[in-house]
């Protein structure tokens, strides 16, 4: 009995690129997936362990903190809190009043047309300089009407509640009540120093008796750079304004 010989099964031999297809195809797919899934994921969802290590850390740097403490029995200000010893943590209490400020304060686009109508008659009113009144406003808000520090001051020339009703205004959110009200309190500070610019405006920054106690400037460094910056401002914006 003769059998018919058995033809072997044909056998295709297949490339390293063709092999590793299915194996990409399922690579891709399982990325894919693993896309959608923490797309769809709802905002603020923490993602597993695995899943978290592989996206992007996309928070905001913290902002710099400034520390005061002693030295040697000196007041010191740093942005690294000391090794050893008390301190505190200042925060600034203005847009000029930060000690650790990049801001170049000579070449900081000016502000000479913003609130014009309200700055021009409130000075008229109090006999004021419109240039003092600018730079005042840009040191104390850069001309944000919404400004509200943490100690509770408010509005273009951030003025305190009770310094507000001692002076009338009724809205101190309100740009022109705010404007009226800071230069109704920067005249009144400008009498009572004689007219000197530097003692007034140290004054709008740390108040009156603390420029009285200390006989000029207070030793603060928040007021001290405060008080400069301003004396810069005010030079600008009287070499800008018409």
């Amino acid at each position: 009995m003769h059998t018919k010989p058995v033809q072997p099964a044909a056998m295709t031999i297949l490339s390293p690129l063709q092999a590793s297809r299915p194996l990409f195809a399922l690579l891709l797919g399982a990325l894919a997936c693993a896309w959608v899934h923490a797309s769809s994921l709802p905002a603020g969802t923490a993602l597993p362990a695995a899943e978290a290590q592989s996206r992007p850390d996309t928070r905001a740097s913290p902002k710099p903190k400034i520390y005061k403490y002693l030295a040697d029995g000196t007041a010191s200000f740093s942005d690294i809190p000391p090794r050893t010893g008390p301190y505190i943590v200042l925060t600034p209490s203005c847009y000029a009043c930060n000690l650790t400020s990049t801001i170049n304060w000579h070449a900081t686009p000016l502000n000479i047309d913003a609130f014009a109508a309200a700055i021009t008659a409130a000075c008229r009113h109090f006999h004021a300089d419109p240039a003092l009144v600018r730079a005042i406003i840009h040191a104390e808000s850069g001309f944000n009407p919404e400004a509200r520090s943490r100690k509770g001051a408010m509005g273009l020339m951030q003025l305190m509640p009770a310094t507000a009703r001692s002076l009338g205004v009724a809205d101190a959110r309100n740009p022109s009540h705010n404007i009226h009200g800071g230069t109704a309190y920067l005249a009144g500070l400008l009498a009572r120093f004689k007219g000197d610019v530097a003692l007034a405006t140290a004054a709008y920054n740390a108040g009156p008796e603390a420029v009285r106690k200390y006989a000029g400037i207070p030793p603060f460094a928040e007021t001290q750079v405060y008080v400069q910056r301003v004396q810069v401002l005010h030079r600008r914006y009287q070499g800008a304004l018409p």
